[in-house]
């Protein structure tokens, strides 16, 4: 119970990390902070007297009992910084929360690597990160991203093919956002782990994104941004792993792409310019597989095979004119091969090559 009086603790409003800490080296614990009376939280000099009464109310008012019970059907967990399960690469860093909520299983080792970048990807970044998150998990690299749109997203399906990955919101563990993504954190949950500093039931806030991404970079020995605009928030991220001591790698885009021109701004600051998966566990001194899959295709499907591109979505009509097969020839080879994970659709019934068909 002693992490229920934490997150009793943190629904005092004002109250943070940082004064929660001092609170329990003063007090000796979360239990005697919640029982303490208000001249012995006056004496701690942690809390004003606001504060003070906002805590004996919040006592009369919280069933934590109740709470906990609600959290355990919802299969949510914590961990506190104290605790031997918390991930030691975030311990060390600046300000770690106090108290982690989660869904799944924390990482057991280090080795983790986070993904991030543009919520408005192109083709090529999605295509870049599902396989820069194939190959890195299919190695026992734990994947870390914040679960948004577009090259969050990809680097977690990317490593739910054969791997771990850990999702870290900004809002509550128990709130699916963007809400597209129910099965993908569902299966996030069953595969890894969703992780936040924030209590359940907590709404997504354009606030909370920041601190968020501080996470995503203290869980991961190295950051890999593949798209990010000129003022995106996956810069705030390697900003942080930057301060934080931690890698920080870039994938090149087009001079042409706006899209890009964050991540080129990164590699001119000094970030590794990496273009495969084994650019970065070359860093770590990582041992890649060598059993590199290649798919085995018809003489039609490698005709229409040829004529995809991995960054520039083709619609079915130009593939029909360039393949010079017949329409329902080429529309059957398409479901068929993404189906093998071969394809990936986009919208407008816009084709690419998946990156992952040589990958795994």
């Amino acid at each position: 119970m002693n992490n229920m009086y934490i997150a009793a603790l943190q629904r005092i409003p004002g109250v943070g990390n940082v004064r929660i800490k001092t609170l329990l080296s003063y007090f000796g614990s979360a239990l005697d902070v919640w029982k303490a009376d208000k001249h012995d939280l006056l004496l701690s000099q942690c809390l004003d007297e606001k504060h003070c009464d906002q805590l004996l109310n919040l006592r009369k008012q919280l069933d934590l009992p109740g709470l906990k019970i609600q959290w355990d059907k919802k299969k949510i967990c914590t961990c506190n910084w104290d605790e031997p399960e918390y991930p030691a690469l975030l311990r060390d860093t600046f300000n770690p929360p106090v108290l982690l909520y989660y869904k799944g299983k924390l990482p057991v080792t280090s080795n983790n690597i986070a993904i991030v970048g543009s919520r408005k990807a192109s083709a090529y970044g999605k295509n870049t990160a599902t396989m820069f998150a194939a190959e890195l998990s299919a190695n026992g690299i734990c994947i870390v991203s914040g679960a948004a749109r577009g090259i969050d997203t990809a680097a977690h399906q990317g490593a739910l093919n054969g791997g771990r990955t850990i999702a870290v919101l900004g809002s509550g563990v128990d709130i699916v956002y963007p809400p597209e993504n129910s099965r993908l954190l569902s299966a996030i949950a069953e595969q890894g782990a969703i992780i936040s500093e924030y209590p359940p039931g907590t709404p997504p806030h354009s606030g909370h994104f920041p601190a968020r991404n501080r996470i995503i970079s203290g869980l991961s020995r190295g950051v890999v941004v593949v798209e990010a605009a000129e003022r995106s928030g996956s810069l705030i991220t390697a900003d942080f792993a930057l301060e934080e001591g931690r890698d920080v790698f870039a994938v090149p885009g087009s001079i042409f792409s706006s899209g890009s021109k964050g991540t080129h701004h990164l590699i001119q600051q000094g970030a590794k310019l990496v273009t495969a998966a084994q650019d970065i566990m070359e860093e770590y001194s990582f041992s890649p597989r060598t059993n590199v899959h290649n798919p085995i295709l018809s003489d039609e499907e490698t005709i229409l095979f040829n004529c995809l591109a991995y960054d520039v979505p083709r619609d079915v009509e130009t593939l029909v004119l360039q393949s010079s097969l017949p329409l329902p020839t080429v529309t059957y080879l398409l479901l068929q091969m993404e189906l093998r994970g071969l394809v990936i659709e986009h919208s407008g019934q816009r084709y690419v090559r998946s990156a992952m068909e040589g990958a795994l």
